[in-house]
Parts: C-alpha cells; structure tokens; sequence
C-alpha cells in the first residue's frame, strides 16, 4: 500500500493530525507516526523530515518526554484543519445552495511583475477562481479575497465585486470555457475507482488507520481544488456526488477498525499548560 505521488507527507501528516489529535488536547508520540506512516508507504526519514520542517513552519510543536519526543498542535495548524474539518464534513462537495451570486475580481499589474502574476493566479486558482478573461477572474459565492491580497501586497492593484449573470447568460457554457472540467471530473472518478471496491472489503485491523489516512488526504486534496461550481449548471453525470457517496461509505466502514488500531498503535500524552 503506497501514497500517490503527488500526496505529499505534510498533507497526510495534516490529515493524520486532524484526525488525532485535534480537539483533544494530545500530543503523538513520533514513533507511532513512523509506524503508522510506513503502512502507507512513506519511510522514516521522509516522515522525520516532515516533523521537523513543519515545527520550523509554526505548524508543529515538539515535547520531549524522557527519551521519547511527541509532537502537538499549534494555533495555526489547529486553525487549517478545523477548515478541513468543515470542508469535509459541512461544505462537501456537491453545492446545491447557490444563490446566483459570483464574486468577480479585476487586476492590472505591470508588465514586469512576472512573479507576482503567477503568485496572484496561483492563489485564485486555489481560492476557486477561475480566469474569465485575462485581468478578471470569478469564481461562485462570495469570496472573501482579502487576505489573500493583502498577504501579496496588491490591494492597490485590485478590484473586487459581488455579482449577478444577466437572465439571458449560459452559464453552463460559461463555466466550461472557463474552468478546467473535464480534469475536475477526472480526478472524481479515478477517485471512486480506487476505492469503491472498499465499499464492501474490510481492510487487516492494523492496516485500517493507514488506509483511512489515505481515503481522507485524498478526498481533501481533490475538493481543495473544487470551486464549488453550482451544480444545477455543470453536465448531468458531474461524478462529485458519487464520489463523497463513496468516502462517506468507506470512511465509515473503516472507522471502527481505524479506531482500534490508534488505541493498540499510538502512544498519546495530554499536554501540558505550559507546553511551548
């Protein structure tokens, strides 16, 4: 059992820590997150190296505990998974709930600022925006854009506006020339692919946590990278809703096993007030 190339140990390691320890007041002994992370493919030296970058990135804390070192949250992390959380759990990926509304968002830079372009773009595309012609992007809903803009220092470069399509706008086509679709859709069904046939296999006790760690850093991953475009205007077989059918189902069918396993595997502290 190995991760996909492009899942990153940083991402499980979030995922894993949100499933953990968030909430509970907890810090994971780094043994068992070796353990845990070998199941899934990824070796000693490359998860020792994620621990210790995301404690110089603010993202971790450590605390030694006789000759054994464990590893919490911290304020920041805590905030990025509680957004995981909700995006798994509460937003999903399916937007029915649309109200008409798009955010639109106008930037003139100059010729020059080659980077600052692609840094601006890069993060719209995250934000669920899409490029509806070259300086105005739009992404459904409303957005809140100013962090994001304030963080790259273009505020005096940018507009933004809440908007409404005229009654006569093919949105649905709109959308296809504007987002990436097709790729979208991809990822979805290779998504129910690879595991749909859990819906009715039970994986070994000790292989349960990894591979439920797997099932949720993937489906996180893929509906980051969703912009909730609203459904009622993509094609009539849009995969997205089978494929958190099928999440939503192995996750559970996983979850007492996975549940199991992290009591006999993980060796957890509570931690301390004055913990820095």
């Amino acid at each position: 059992m190995t991760t996909e190339e492009s899942l990153r140990p940083q991402s499980l390691m979030l995922t894993f820590l949100g499933d953990q320890v968030l909430g509970r007041d907890v810090c994971v002994y780094s043994g068992s997150i070796i353990d845990v992370f070998a199941r899934v493919g990824v070796g000693e030296q490359a998860t020792r190296s994620t621990l210790t970058r995301m404690v110089h990135r603010g993202l971790l804390r450590r605390r030694r505990e006789g000759r054994r070192m464990y590893f919490g949250l911290t304020e920041h992390s805590a905030a990025v998974l509680r957004d995981g959380e909700r995006r798994i759990w509460q937003t999903g990926a399916v937007n029915r709930q649309w109200d008409g509304t798009w955010t639109l968002l106008g930037f003139s830079l100059p010729e020059s600022w080659q980077r600052q372009r692609h840094d601006l773009r890069s993060k719209l595309t995250w934000s669920g925006f899409g490029p509806l012609f070259n300086g105005l992007w739009i992404a459904p809903g409303e957005v809140d854009v100013s962090e994001l803009v304030a963080e790259l220092g273009l505020a005096a470069h940018v507009k933004v506006f809440r908007a409404h399509a005229d009654a006569g706008m093919d949105i649905g086509a709109m959308i296809e020339e504007t987002w990436e679709l097709s790729e979208l859709a991809a990822r979805y069904e290779a998504f129910v692919r690879r595991w749909q046939p859990w819906e009715t296999e039970l994986p070994d006790a000790d292989d349960a946590l990894g591979l439920r760690l797997l099932l949720q850093a993937e489906w996180l991953r893929i509906i980051r990278r969703d912009p909730r475009l609203p459904v009622k205007h993509l094609p009539d077989d849009w995969p997205a809703e089978q494929a958190e059918k099928t999440f939503r189902r192995v996750h559970e069918r996983f979850s007492p096993l996975a549940l199991d396993a992290s009591e006999r595997l993980l060796d957890l502290v509570p931690v301390r007030d004055d913990q820095t």
